[in-house]
């Protein structure tokens, strides 16, 4: 069953990879200056499987978006070494200053290829009017 699905998607997966590339452009148009965006190196390409923006006002953000029924997504708020499974591994809190940081500033858009300009504008409009920086 999951094969049949799977081939069934392949004959719209390059589609669907553009449209993604053209969601994540569209969000980077509207969202820079606002908030921090993700940075794709020059000659490489992203599945964009999240667009996830960085902000310290993160969480004025998220519930904005929550208000408006827009859905978003923390996918990391802990970092990995202050995981219970992990702990043994890290050296405890502030042993990771980058990591222990950028989770609390993370947030996911939403981010699919049928997203439309009119809803990235929406949610863009959304995240400029809870403050951005």
């Amino acid at each position: 069953m999951q094969a049949a699905v799977i081939l069934a998607k392949l004959d719209v997966f390059e589609g669907e990879l553009e449209r993604r590339q053209a969601v994540a452009a569209a969000y980077t148009r509207a969202l820079t200056g606002i908030v921090e965006t993700p940075v794709i190196p020059s000659g490489y390409r992203s599945a964009w499987a999240q667009y996830t923006i960085l902000s310290d006002r993160r969480d004025a953000i998220a519930a904005a978006l929550k208000d408006q029924g827009i859905p978003t997504a923390i996918y990391y708020p802990i970092p990995m070494h202050l995981q219970a499974a992990y702990r043994e591994y890290g050296g405890g809190e502030g042993t990771c200053p980058v990591s222990e940081r950028l989770s609390k500033r993370v947030l996911s858009l939403p981010m699919h290829p049928y997203l439309d300009e009119a809803s990235v504008a929406r949610i863009a409009e959304v995240v400029r009017r809870a403050g951005g920086r």
